[in-house]
């Protein structure tokens, strides 16, 4: 690449523009499913800009080609049109957008180091109340597990195997390799899968869930999950996050890449074991349950000796209670963080937009803030 280089995904699930390299290294090269646009004759800025722009995407989503990976051929990608300006009107647009767009960015990172902070909290609240409880005067006891540390005397540590609900198949994994695939899978079957996405991101669609027959049912039905189970993601990235099955209109069976995890609400509830594993998969201990590295998976066996902490009956509902309010409130400061977000990186592309086509005059704003400076 050299000076002044604009690199444009060519992917469109990908798609975005990279600002004009300044003073790239000698050696930089673009790799696949990117391309390079070299400015000619044209403003670096007004062209990094203008690619940016919605006609733009708008023609590279119409131009891709591709199901799982559409994207756009280089030599289609240069025959899109752009409108060009005069040569001052292109410096004028760049200069006005590169002031605007940063105190736009400016502002879109105060609100994802806001997010970030109030994950930090939420972490720290959650760890808190499920280790130490809520009565700071409390004696402790030293529980010899080093992710555990100190906890309140009167607590038992147990393990996930000791409160699982006395029942057959009450922690199993999914169906294994050939017992469920993409085959099995119908339109409108009576029976959902439950996958790992539900898991780690906390959000089920009935809609959108993969379903098969009862008659295949039946041959896993050892993986049946029901409403209130635990379904904690196996493999990936994000193994050992986990989420509370909700009640749902369709018999559920976990996928393979899932564990569904039923408790033994006599001895302790469910939604605390939830916040207890949630504590242990930020502070590493699920980390200990997993075998393999280029595809990390949890061991089942490992999992059902991860330690639990058993309080009381009542201060079990006093934690929950506190955890429900608290992490509420965190959720919804952390959901208009990020919809304040989405609504400044809608007015970043409709800004861009109407600059870059001449929708908004900018000249006179630029020579402006110029006299300003």
């Amino acid at each position: 690449m050299e000076n002044g280089d604009i690199l444009v995904s060519t992917v469109r699930t990908y798609l975005r523009a990279i600002a004009p390299a300044i003073n790239p290294p000698a050696n930089l090269v673009a790799s696949t499913g990117f391309a390079v646009l070299r400015p000619r004759k044209v403003n670096s800025g007004f062209l990094g800009y203008a690619v940016q722009a919605e006609f733009f995407i708008f023609q590279v989503i119409a131009r891709s080609v591709g199901v799982s990976y559409p994207a756009i051929n280089a030599s289609d990608l240069v025959r899109i049109a752009l409108p060009i300006p005069p040569h001052s009107e292109q410096t004028a647009i760049a200069t006005f957008l590169d002031r605007e767009t940063g105190k736009i960015d400016g502002l879109v990172e105060e609100q994802k180091r806001l997010i970030e902070l109030l994950k930090e909290k939420r972490q720290a609240i959650i760890s808190h109340a499920v280790i130490k409880g809520l009565n700071p005067d409390a004696p402790m006891k030293d529980t010899g597990i080093e992710w555990l540390g100190e906890v309140p005397e009167h607590w038992e540590v147990k393990r996930i195997k000791h409160v699982k609900a006395p029942i057959a198949n009450s922690f199993v994994d999914g169906p294994f390799g050939s017992n469920l695939k993409s085959e099995h899978f119908i339109d409108d079957g009576e029976v959902y899968v439950i996958e790992s996405s539900f898991a780690t991101q906390g959000r089920l669609n009935p809609d959108d869930l993969k379903s098969i027959s009862m008659d295949h049912f039946q041959t896993i039905k050892r993986s049946e999950a029901i409403e209130g189970d635990i379904i904690i993601a196996k493999i990936g990235a994000q193994f050992g996050k986990s989420s509370i099955l909700p009640r749902l209109d369709k018999p559920c069976v976990v996928s393979g890449n899932s564990l569904k995890l039923t408790i033994d609400n006599s001895k302790i509830s469910t939604q605390l074991v939830h916040w207890q594993l949630i504590n242990l998969k930020n502070c590493g201990a699920v980390d200990v349950g997993v075998n393999g590295s280029a595809q990390p998976a949890l061991s089942l066996g490992d999992m059902n000796n991860l330690p639990i902490l058993v309080p009381p009956a009542l201060e079990q509902e006093e934690i929950a209670s506190f955890l429900a309010e608290g992490i509420g409130r965190i959720r919804a400061l952390s959901e208009e963080a990020q919809r304040t977000i989405d609504l400044l990186q809608e007015r970043r592309a409709a800004l861009i937009s109407a600059a870059v086509t001449g929708k908004i005059d900018v000249r006179g704003l630029a020579e402006a803030q110029e006299a300003a400076e």
